[in-house]
């Protein structure tokens, strides 16, 4: 960039505080990028292909959409270098100020525990439908008592998610994210076979919409494809346990994980769209035949893909409770002994404490579908808002050309204008359709 010293091109000025922990290699932060991207909105992408009208306009949203999202993860790996903080609400407070910085932090826990709230919906919906599938050719009878999401959701949070979300580092996500990403690619692979093996027993639309009724249904999927590439908020925690944390290394990271993720999203999202078209489900898997094997194992696998990534957001939603700790240590409001937040004695319970919160709220809140709708829309304050404000500070603190620092201020601004308006729009959407 014009006007930095040949040492400022990496960004090592600042150290970060989780610089002893850099154990993570350049494939390892990919394969975290994508699994945090590869969420539950895998299954909705054909329904908002349908909803957009076609896959030409579904497929400019989402590219239009990549070039926010891209230059979303690349400022806040810059921003963590200017700013010497090692979490994203870190970052947000060292360059934004205290006052946003608190802001922050409420959105942050907010959106992560109504995002751990949908996961493990999801996670106990594809149980359900896998033990009903499974059961399926029974006599008509009670459904058992080992089927029921009341016992099924608690024997897998503690058996499978608590030792999951149990490790101090992000970096020990590598290996889970691998297999977690492997499984979405599966279910993009069923849906794109399926369509040109066409089994039987399934129905599908021949010739489905090509062309959106209007540019408002356009607007209205932006949100739908746009979240579903919501990795940010795990970004600077990513870059922070890096080995190599230079800005053109990290630019790289994002665009391969984005892509490979675009790549994922649009097979899922085409050939879901071109099978049933207009009559597509809001879970594409609900559109398949029940008792198909192949079904079966793909709603295995995405289970165990939005199992993988529940603790990397729980590790995000941690990470504020332990900042919150850690001043409320410093102000002597806590024993000394425990004053380390990454300590085992205050790492599980927290742990314990967000699975427990979250696994109550899905079990005692069943009609939380329209809470976690409206709340969604915060979400762009960490795509777009946040990244935004960032970058519109750092411009004060770095040394930069004049014209280079007026186009990156007006990037930044153009950022938060765009969320703004997808907050906005999303939400008054979201609180127009429960009423």
């Amino acid at each position: 960039m014009e006007g930095q010293t040949p040492g400022s091109r990496d960004l090592p000025e600042k150290s970060h505080p989780a610089a002893a922990a850099a154990t993570l290699s350049s494939m390892g932060a990919v394969f975290i990028l994508m699994k945090s991207a590869l969420g539950a909105g895998l299954l909705n992408f054909p329904w908002a292909f349908s909803k957009a009208g076609g896959v030409v306009p579904a497929f400019l949203v989402e590219l239009v959409s990549l070039v926010f999202l891209v230059s979303g993860l690349v400022i806040l790996g810059y921003a963590a270098a200017v700013s010497g903080q090692a979490t994203y609400q870190g970052v947000v407070r060292g360059l934004c100020g205290p006052a946003i910085g608190k802001l922050c932090e409420a959105c942050f826990l907010v959106n992560l525990l109504m995002i751990s709230v949908a996961f493990l919906r999801v996670i106990g919906d594809q149980l359900e439908k896998l033990c009903d599938s499974l059961l399926s050719g029974t006599p008509p009878a009670p459904q058992p008592w080992y089927t029921d999401q009341r016992f099924t959701l608690p024997l897998l949070s503690a058996l499978v998610i608590l030792p999951l979300s149990a490790p101090r580092e992000i970096a020990f996500q590598k290996y889970t994210s691998i297999l977690g990403t492997l499984a979405a690619c599966y279910l993009a692979l069923v849906i794109t076979v399926q369509y040109y093996l066409w089994p039987q027993g399934l129905v599908r639309e021949s010739r489905p919409s090509l062309s959106p009724a209007s540019w408002t249904s356009v607007f209205s999927v932006f949100p739908t494809i746009c979240f579903g590439f919501q990795c940010h908020e795990a970004a600077v925690s990513i870059y922070c346990s890096m080995h190599k944390r230079s800005l053109p290394h990290w630019a790289l990271v994002s665009v391969l994980s984005l892509l490979a993720c675009c790549l994922i999203y649009s097979l899922t999202g085409v050939y879901g769209f071109l099978t049933f078209g207009t009559e597509v489900s809001a879970d594409i898997l609900m559109s398949y035949p029940g008792n198909d094997m192949v079904i079966i194992v793909a709603r295995v696998l995405f289970a165990v893909s939005i199992v993988t990534v529940y603790p990397i957001v729980l590790f995000l939603g941690r990470s504020v409770m332990q900042d919150f700790w850690r001043r409320s240590c410093l102000r002597g409001w806590g024993p000394r002994a425990l004053a380390d937040p990454s300590g085992l004695w205050v790492r599980m319970p927290l742990t314990v404490l967000w699975v427990t919160v979250t696994l109550a709220m899905v079990l005692f809140m069943p009609d939380l579908s329209e809470i976690v709708s409206i709340i969604g829309g915060i979400s762009s304050f960490f795509i777009f808002i946040f990244p935004g404000l960032c970058l519109i500070c750092a411009m004060g603190i770095e040394p930069i050309g004049p014209r280079v620092k007026c186009c990156l201020e007006v990037w930044g601004v153009v950022s938060v204008l765009v969320g703004t308006f997808i907050f906005g729009q999303s939400t008054v959407a979201a609180v127009w359709e429960m009423f």
